[in-house]
C-alpha cells in the first residue's frame, strides 16, 4: 500500500470550507470525487486541517492511500481536467506509509488581507475596511500573542479539542500601500482563531481597547471577551510544513 500527499490550492468563495458536509459542498468532497473517478475506485483523502466557509488556501495538503504505484504528474494533470477552475492540484508526492497530512504537520501559516480602498476585483478575496488604524499598536498586540499560550478566548465555543494551547512563532502586521496584511504561524490553530485574533487587534488599532485589555482577554479564557471574528473572505491558509523525512524521493 502506497501513501501519497496532494498539494493543492483553492479559492474558497464557492465552498463551505474544506471538510465534507452533508448539506453543502466542501473542497474535500470534490477532490475525493475527482480522485475516485481518475483512479477507478472509491478514494478518500485526509486533509492537513479544515478551513471555514469562504476561506482560501494557497497551500493545502491531503493524503490518500493506493494499492499500486502511480504516475504522480499524470494524475495531477488528470485531476485538474475535472476539478473546477477554483481548485488546483499543484503536485502529488509519495510519502512514507505512516505519514499523516494532519498529525505530521509541524506548522501552519495564515495571512489575513485588509484592503483600504474599495476595489471590485478584491471584494471576495480581501476584507474592505475604511478608517485609520494604529498599525504600531497593532504590531505591539501581535507581539504579545507570540509564544505558547492558552487561546481559548479566540476559539469558537463548540469545538472538539483536548486543549486550547498553541505556540505562535510569527505574528506581525505589514503595511503595503492601500493594503495591510497580518501574518501568523503556529504549531496549531483553533477553529476561528485567526479571524478572532484579527478582529481583536483591529479593536486595538481603533482605540476601542488597549494592550492591557488584550492581556486580560487572553487570561479570561472567555470567547465573549474577545473581538468579533472578521469576515472569512480575507483569510488565506498560506503554508503547511512537514518534516523532510516523511517524503520519498522529493518534497514540496
Amino acid at each position: 500500500m502506497a501513501r501519497y500527499f496532494i498539494e493543492l490550492s483553492y479559492k474558497g468563495t464557492n465552498y463551505h470550507g474544506w471538510q465534507i458536509q452533508k448539506n453543502a459542498t466542501g473542497v474535500q468532497q470534490l477532490l475525493n470525487k475527482a480522485l475516485s473517478l481518475k483512479i477507478g475506485s472509491d478514494t478518500e483523502t485526509v486533509g492537513s486541517g479544515r478551513t471555514d466557509k469562504g476561506v482560501h488556501a494557497l497551500q493545502q495538503f491531503a493524503h490518500f492511500d493506493l494499492s499500486k504505484r502511480l504516475n504522480q504528474e499524470h494524475l495531477a494533470f488528470q485531476l485538474n481536467r475535472v476539478l473546477p477552475n477554483d481548485i488546483v492540484v499543484k503536485r502529488i508526492f509519495e510519502v512514507k506509509p505512516v505519514a499523516h497530512a494532519r498529525f505530521d504537520a509541524v506548522s501552519r501559516s495564515y495571512q489575513y488581507k485588509i484592503n483600504r480602498s474599495k476595489n471590485p476585483f478584491l471584494f471576495d478575496t480581501s476584507y474592505y475596511r475604511r478608517g485609520d488604524l494604529d498599525l504600531s499598536l497593532m504590531n505591539q498586540a501581535a507581539e504579545l500573542l507570540k509564544g505558547t499560550q492558552d487561546f481559548e478566548s479566540f476559539s469558537k465555543v463548540k469545538t472538539d479539542v483536548n486543549h486550547f494551547r498553541c505556540t505562535i512563532t510569527r505574528s506581525e502586521w505589514i503595511d503595503q500601500e492601500d493594503k495591510i496584511n497580518y501574518y501568523v504561524t503556529a504549531d496549531r490553530f483553533l477553529r476561528g482563531m485567526v479571524r478572532t485574533l484579527v478582529g481583536t487587534m483591529l479593536d486595538i488599532g481603533t482605540g476601542k481597547i488597549n494592550l492591557d485589555d488584550l492581556r486580560k482577554i487572553i487570561e479570561s479564557l472567555d470567547r465573549q471577551k474577545a473581538g468579533r471574528a472578521v469576515p472569512a473572505h480575507g483569510l488565506y491558509l498560506t503554508e503547511v510544513k512537514y518534516p523532510s523525512d516523511i517524503f520519498i524521493n522529493e518534497r514540496p
